[in-house]
């Protein structure tokens, strides 16, 4: 089974379809635009080509109820806001990852992830507390880092899907996208973030494929594969290809950095291009 809960083989295979017309035509014309825009009022942010200087603001005193605390983020007794971004993070899971810290690097992801948005006793570090207590985690983490190694992104996915409660693919994508660059997969392509917002950047096109291609008229196919949240090792591993193909598609024309890194889209997607395309 590719995808949770389909009723029946024709809406896989339609979906199936969906994703081949997808995967040929990459994106449309007006996202391209789009991205270029984009791209040339942050060419300067992200010069190397990679978003590693996105930054991200959190409140540490927000968060003191959590251990392991990762060096790189400032200390829980800080007042005010910090701010750490995405090459510190991934140095920092690095260093974690060679000491088989893995709750570090969990947390370092998780706090990034969460940004202003941790509130004090809130979502944010309420269910980091109650993911950090999960007796299974460091076992959990290890087979996930050691099936990104040993075989790829989507086997890596698979091993976090459902074995974690309170952490679902919107963060523990983020775990394995900064795992990635240190404990690169043999098989297969780097792993990206799949959050609600980059799945329906894809549902929209999935949608507008399925309406020209007459595979999913009504778009209730790309609702489906594309939904708010669980999507399965099959849906990642659709998810990537399609990022990697289209971060090439982009590197050929005039208006995107050549060589830039796949999740440079990741990053231009979710922060406001789309709004640019209408």
């Amino acid at each position: 089974m590719k995808e949770d809960g389909q009723d029946g083989r024709g809406r896989q295979e339609r979906a199936d379809a969906v994703d081949r017309e997808m995967a040929a035509r990459l994106l449309p014309g007006s996202v391209v635009r789009a991205l270029g825009r984009w791209w040339e009022t942050n060419a300067a942010a992200y010069a190397d080509g990679t978003p590693g200087a996105h930054t991200v603001r959190y409140t540490p005193g927000r968060w003191a109820q959590i251990t392991p605390w990762p060096k790189v983020l400032a200390p829980t007794s800080a007042d005010g806001d910090a701010a750490v971004s995405r090459a510190e993070v991934a140095s920092a899971v690095a260093d974690a990852l060679q000491r088989e810290a893995f709750r570090e690097a969990l947390v370092a992801t998780y706090v990034w992830g969460k940004g202003k948005r941790g509130a004090p006793g809130g979502s944010g570090p309420a269910t980091l507390h109650k993911i950090l207590a999960f007796d299974g985690l460091d076992a959990v983490l290890a087979a996930a880092v050691t099936a990104l190694r040993e075989h790829g992104a989507p086997q890596a996915y698979a091993a976090l899907k459902g074995q974690v409660p309170g952490l679902g693919p919107a963060f523990f994508t983020k775990f394995l996208y900064f795992t990635g660059p240190a404990v690169p997969p043999v098989h297969g392509v780097r792993p990206l973030i799949l959050d609600r917002v980059l799945a329906r950047r894809l549902r929209w096109m999935a949608a507008a494929v399925g309406r020209e291609s007459r595979h999913d008229v009504d778009g209730s196919v790309a609702a489906w594969v594309w939904s708010d949240s669980n999507w399965t090792p099959h849906r990642y591993q659709v998810y990537l290809s399609f990022m990697h193909s289209a971060a090439n598609q982009l590197a050929a024309g005039d208006s995107w950095p050549s060589g830039a890194a796949p999740d440079l889209l990741e990053r231009a997607l979710f922060n406001g291009a789309w709004e640019a395309s209408g």
